[in-house]
Parts: structure tokens; C-alpha cells; sequence
């Protein structure tokens, strides 16, 4: 039953009408919140026991001046009373909690996993901070909505109800008189409601925005240092946090007005019950007994209406914080398993782009009618500007988009008929700016390796990769725990770990995006050394801004606004005239000056 629960697919049965969503959401523990309301009757009841056995013992005894047996019994009552609202409202928090806890538990596990696998198109339009802000304050507010609006709602709808009818049968005109306040009050709640669900929702999005602002600041903290940038990202905190003070200000302003109106409705409600019920006391209408019982449970009318419409104003909180974590259940995953080969023995690598074009949701074009064939075993170099198409076009491989048109074929199979669990599993890929994860040098290098693998493998990969020595100059070795985002070690050293991680992995294509930039001449040379043996029988893709790093491709790409305008071997291009031929003209003088400046210096 536990696995059902944990397994429950929300986006399934979540719906955007909030209360029957958040009804839904509880789906495996409904039964300990009707267990929780159920316990919060019982204590109900034995409250409004209490000051009806109040009222007897008051109007046969202590009027009557009686003692006896009789007295034991109801002191005994008092206590069993007393003793069962404990136990009641301690059964009910047990329930609540379990309810609270074990949904939200569910839900952050649900989420986590959600966000794990929607598409790229989706990570690239949203911002992380807005992300984590409803991963964390949104859900805390639901668990909130759980553990105190949903269950203190029913409390205080039973606790009225139940007491209500004790009046009645203290006396009908009272309990009548009693509760001539409450479509008042649930008309205030209810504007209330709206006018705090705004706030709310606005403060959350300038919540999120602010802490898009912390984070990205704390990412990129030594690019701000090095251009020496703190003033103006002070300031830009400073802007975003006062919008923020603004918004939370005004919704705790209409926070704050509801409370008065409340209080002053609410508090002339009792005046005008204790004067009536005092009044019929005097007169002899009701007894002695019957007057302190109505002052009690009064008291037990007004004050659940006024946490009524408390519970109302805060529940917009939890219905809000609802919609915004449904608009991220409700996306499409990326659908890993909906190609139909999955289990074929390793890929050969033979690649064809037939055609292809790709553009975005917002219906821009990066990629144009691109056509061209390398075997299992070719590298293919791309060449171009920034912008040029270069990583749209080896994105498309491991299928993190798809082919708007025409296709890509894969050992003579259209690629989109490969899952892309098992199309990632068979390609590597080195990117541009390397990630690391705030783990130990060896999880990194091993990280997405299911079978396991022994030091001597990680070793192995580590020295390919040029960084082995380095690692052992740590006084931890493998063992060495990387900063947040690899801050820990320096650019080229970040590279060639994850260039280790590439090798370890041993896939049957390579994606290499300018994956030498950050290391110097030697350590390039190394590296490209290591790269050239990893490449016998791997279809590899190389990105890169210097013809000297794909001199040796078998193919190269120049591309050019989401176009290929050359192709051909290093040999065939120098001959033509066209972009090829110019940028390597260019750089051949850039470094023939420098060498100049060298010889002459020395």
C-alpha cells in the first residue's frame, strides 16, 4: 500500500479546481484526515459535555445545596470529560501530522522527479530561482494548508455545529440570538479571501524573482568580484527586495484590517448573547446553570467564527501556493521511453542528417535544411561564430531536442525511434563550461556510471584525461571534496576531470564542445593525444573556435546562421576560398606575430 502511495501519478489526478486538487493530493492518507475530524468531533462533544454537565451540576447541586454521592459522580464526569477532549485532540494532531507530512513528503519526492524529467525547452525558459522557490516555500505553504487551515477548518466547522445544537438545548432563542454575526463574518472572510489571495500570489512571485537574484549572484560571485560589480549588484538586490518589502507590507496590511473588523463584529456578538442571557437569568426565563453553560459555550460559537475567517484569509496562501506547484505538474515530461529501440547491442555510429531543420517553440529557426554523412569511427569538426548553430545541431544527437523536419539516422534507424535513456547512455559529452558536483573528485568521475567500476578504471580515465597527477598533488587524492559548482579547482583542471568522467563512461559517440578551451598549450596537446586513441571506432563530434584543434578531423562543418556553407577535409577547404580559408589565414598571423614577440623577447 506504502509503494502505491509513493508511486501515485499526481499529474494524473490533480485537477486545476484547487480544493477537489488538494483533496486529491491527500490520496493515500484521506483516511487519517477523516480520522483526524472524527477525533476532533469526540473532542467537541466532550467539550460541549463539559458545560452541559456544568449547567446540571449548578442547577441541582450547588443551588440546591446538596452533597453526597451524587456530587463524586459528576466530579468524576468532569474528569472523564476533560481526560477524553485530551486524548481526542491529541489522536487528531497524531492524524493531521501524518496527513501534513506524509502528503508533503510525497509531494517534494514527486516534484524533485517531475523536474528531473521535463524537457530542455522547459529548463530554458524558467528560471531556477522561481524553481526552488516553489519546491520550497510554495510546498511548505500546502504542508501548512495540511497541518493547520484543513484540519483547524473542519475543527472549528464541528466545534460550531456541536455547540450550537448544546444551545439549542440550553435554548432556542439564545443560541439563535448567538449567531445572528455569522453571515457577517463569512462575508468579510470571504472578501477577504480574494483580496489576500492577490497579495499573496504577488509577493510570491517577487519572492521568486528575488531569489533568482540571490542565486545567480551567488553562482557567478567571482565573475562579479572580478569585474569588481558588487556596487551594482547591491544595488539591483536592494530594488528587488524592496518590491518585495512593498508586496509583503500589503498583505499584511489587509492581514491586519481583517483581525479589527473581526474582533469588533465578533466581540459585540458575545456583549449582546452575555446581556440577553443575563437578562433572562434575572427575569427567571433560564436558571442560574443554564446562563454559565451559554456563557461558555458562546465563547466556543464566537471564537471558532472568528478563526473562521482567519482560516479563510490563510487558506488563499495554500490554494495559491497550490496553483503555482500544479503549472509545474502540469508540464510534459520529456518522454524517455517512447522510442521502440531500447535494447540493441551497442551502437556502430554511423550518422546522417538528412534535411534537417530545427527551430523553437517560439518558432525560431537555428537550424536549416543541414545534410551531410560521417561513418562509424569519423570525426566531425564544427566551425562557425557564436550563434552559428554549432551545439543546437549535437544537441539534436542525444535527442535533448527533436528534428522539426527531415530526419537524422542512426545505423540506418531514424533517431527518434531510439529511446533517449539508451541514446544518452551511448553518447558522452564534454560541454563548453564543465559542471561539477559538489561532491568528491571520484563521485564526479564516476558520476552516471550504473555498473561499478574500480580505482584502477577511474585512474586510467583520469590519466587519458591528463588530470591523474593533478588529483594526487591533493593531499585527499580521489578523495578531495569539489566546492559548489567545482569552484574548488581551477578552469583547466574542472575540464580535464570532466573529460575523465567522458572517458570512463566509454561511449560510442563523443561530444566535444571546445572541450580543450580552458587548459594551456602542453596540457591540450595531452589531452588531444588521449582523444585521438578514444576516437578509433567512435563517431565523435568536435566544437571548436581554432582550426588547429580539427586539422585532423575527417570532416568539417563551417556553419554559418544555422547553415552549412563549407564541408570537407582540412586539405580540401584551405584550397577554397570562403570562410575556412580566412579565419585560418587569420589565426595563422595572429600566432606567427606572437611567436615573433617571443623570439624577440628572448
Amino acid at each position: 500500500m506504502k509503494s502505491l502511495i509513493n508511486n501515485l501519478d499526481l499529474k494524473k489526478v490533480l485537477s486545476e479546481k484547487r480544493l477537489h486538487g488538494l483533496w486529491m493530493l491527500m490520496s493515500g492518507y484521506q483516511s487519517q484526515y477523516i480520522g483526524a475530524m472524527f477525533y476532533q468531533t469526540i473532542s467537541a462533544l466532550a467539550k460541549s459535555g463539559t458545560y452541559l454537565l456544568l449547567q446540571y451540576f449548578v442547577d441541582n447541586f450547588l443551588l440546591a445545596q446538596t452533597s453526597g454521592f451524587g456530587i463524586g459522580v459528576i466530579a468524576v464526569g468532569f474528569v472523564l470529560l476533560f481526560l477524553v477532549q485530551g486524548l481526542a485532540t491529541f489522536f487528531s494532531q497524531k492524524n493531521a501530522a501524518k496527513t501534513a507530512e506524509g502528503t508533503i513528503q510525497r509531494l517534494r519526492n514527486y516534484l524533485y522527479n517531475h523536474i528531473q524529467n521535463l524537457t530542455f525547452a522547459y529548463h530554458a525558459k524558467t528560471d531556477t530561482g522561481d524553481l526552488i522557490q516553489r519546491c520550497t516555500s510554495d510546498v511548505d505553504a500546502i504542508r501548512r494548508f495540511y497541518a493547520d487551515q484543513a484540519i483547524g477548518l473542519g475543527r472549528i466547522i464541528i466545534l460550531f455545529i456541536v455547540n450550537f445544537i448544546a444551545l439549542l438545548r440550553l435554548n432556542t432563542y439564545l443560541a439563535l440570538i448567538s449567531v445572528i454575526v455569522v453571515p457577517i463574518i463569512v462575508f468579510i472572510s470571504v472578501y477577504f479571501f480574494r483580496k489576500v489571495a492577490k497579495a499573496y500570489e504577488a509577493y510570491q512571485e517577487q519572492d521568486a524573482i528575488l531569489s533568482t537574484t540571490l542565486q545567480e549572484n551567488l553562482s557567478g560571485v567571482r565573475v562579479v568580484k572580478a569585474f569588481a560589480r558588487q556596487p551594482y549588484e547591491i544595488d539591483k538586490f536592494k530594488k528587488d527586495n524592496y518590491e518585495k518589502y512593498q508586496r509583503g507590507r500589503r498583505l499584511l496590511t489587509i492581514h491586519s484590517l481583517f483581525w479589527p473588523i473581526s474582533d469588533i463584529f465578533c466581540g459585540a456578538q458575545m456583549l449582546v448573547g452575555y446581556y440577553i442571557g443575563a437578562k433572562m437569568a434575572i427575569n427567571g426565563v433560564i436558571s442560574i446553570g443554564t446562563y454559565m453553560a451559554y456563557a461558555g459555550l458562546i465563547i466556543w460559537i464566537i471564537f471558532p467564527l472568528r478563526n473562521l475567517g482567519r482560516m479563510i484569509v490563510q487558506m488563499s496562501n495554500g490554494l495559491v501556493s497550490y496553483d503555482r506547484i500544479y503549472k509545474i505538474i502540469k508540464e510534459d515530461r520529456e518522454p524517455l521511453d517512447k522510442g521502440s529501440i531500447s535494447s540493441k547491442e551497442k551502437i556502430r555510429g554511423d550518422l546522417e542528417f538528412k534535411h534537417v531543420s530545427f527551430h523553437y517553440e517560439d518558432g525560431s529557426e537555428v537550424l536549416h535544411d543541414i545534410s551531410f554523412k560521417c561513418h562509424s569511427g569519423m570525426s566531425v569538426a564544427l566551425l562557425g561564430s557564436t550563434g552559428s548553430g554549432k551545439t543546437s545541431l549535437v544537441n539534436l544527437l542525444p535527442r535533448f531536442y527533436d528534428v522539426t523536419e527531415g530526419a537524422i539516422l542512426l545505423d540506418d534507424y531514424d533517431l527518434r525511434l531510439y529511446t533517449r535513456r539508451y541514446l544518452r547512455e551511448q553518447i558522452g559529452i564534454v560541454e563548453q563550461e564543465p559542471f561539477l558536483f559538489s561532491r568528491s573528485i571520484y563521485e564526479n568521475i564516476t558520476f552516471g556510471i550504473k555498473d561499478q567500476v574500480s580505482t584502477e578504471q577511474v585512474e586510467t580515465a583520469a590519466k587519458m584525461a591528463a588530470v591523474h597527477d593533478v588529483i594526487l598533488s591533493f593531499p585527499q587524492g580521489y578523495k578531495t571534496l569539489v566546492g559548489e559548482r567545482g569552484v574548488t579547482l581551477s578552469g583547466g583542471q574542472k575540464q580535464r576531470v570532466a573529460i575523465a568522467r567522458t572517458f570512463l563512461k566509454d561511449p560510442r559517440i563523443l561530444i566535444l564542445d571546445d572541450s580543450t578551451s580552458s587548459v594551456d598549450a602542453e596540457t591540450e596537446s595531452v589531452i588531444q593525444d588521449a582523444i585521438q586513441k578514444l576516437m578509433q571506432n567512435r563517431t565523435t563530434f568536435i566544437i571548436a573556435h581554432r582550426i588547429q584543434s580539427i586539422m585532423q578531423a575527417d570532416l568539417i562543418l563551417v556553419m554559418d546562421k544555422g547553415s552549412i556553407i563549407q564541408k570537407g577535409t582540412h586539405d580540401e577547404l584551405i584550397q577554397q576560398k570562403g570562410v575556412y580559408r580566412s579565419i585560418f589565414d587569420i589565426q595563422t598571423r595572429i600566432e606567427e606575430d606572437l611567436q615573433k614577440e617571443i623570439n624577440s623577447a628572448s
